[in-house]
């Protein structure tokens, strides 16, 4: 079996996240999707748990850091190409997330993201297949 990702982000409004990221085109597994957590699906290995706060303090003995004034993870995605990375950025603002940098252009590499609605940060990028399997 093909290891699973899951990553376990806090909200503050379920229902609101949960919208959001429908208007990126994110699918749903109702298996994993209650009244306290949904379940993003981003690929057949890699998922997205949005839990409400008193959800996910349930994980863990800390405390749950405000993302708005501290960074407690950066989700990264790649894209199919350059174009998608931009869409998905413009998808996002105009749901609601916001910019938080530039553009960067490597090149071999092109990135870009956002803060959704929690203001977790999104980086979204492309990278050239040579980048992948250098010879």
């Amino acid at each position: 079996m093909t290891p699973k990702i899951f990553v376990n982000l806090p909200v503050k409004n379920l229902d609101r996240s949960l919208e959001f990221f429908k208007k990126l085109g994110f699918g749903i597994n109702p298996l994993f999707t209650d009244q306290t957590a949904a379940c993003l699906i981003v690929s057949e290995d890699i998922y997205i748990m949005l839990l409400t706060e008193a959800k996910f303090q349930e994980f863990t003995p800390k405390a749950i850091c405000d993302a708005a004034s501290c960074t407690e993870v950066l989700v990264c995605l790649t894209c199919a190409s350059r174009d998608r990375v931009d869409e998905l950025v413009g998808q996002a603002v105009a749901a609601g997330g916001t910019i938080y940098n530039t553009p960067m252009d490597y090149g071999f590499m092109y990135a870009h993201g956002f803060q959704d609605l929690d203001s977790h940060i999104w980086e979204l990028i492309y990278l050239e297949p040579a980048a992948l399997n250098p010879e």
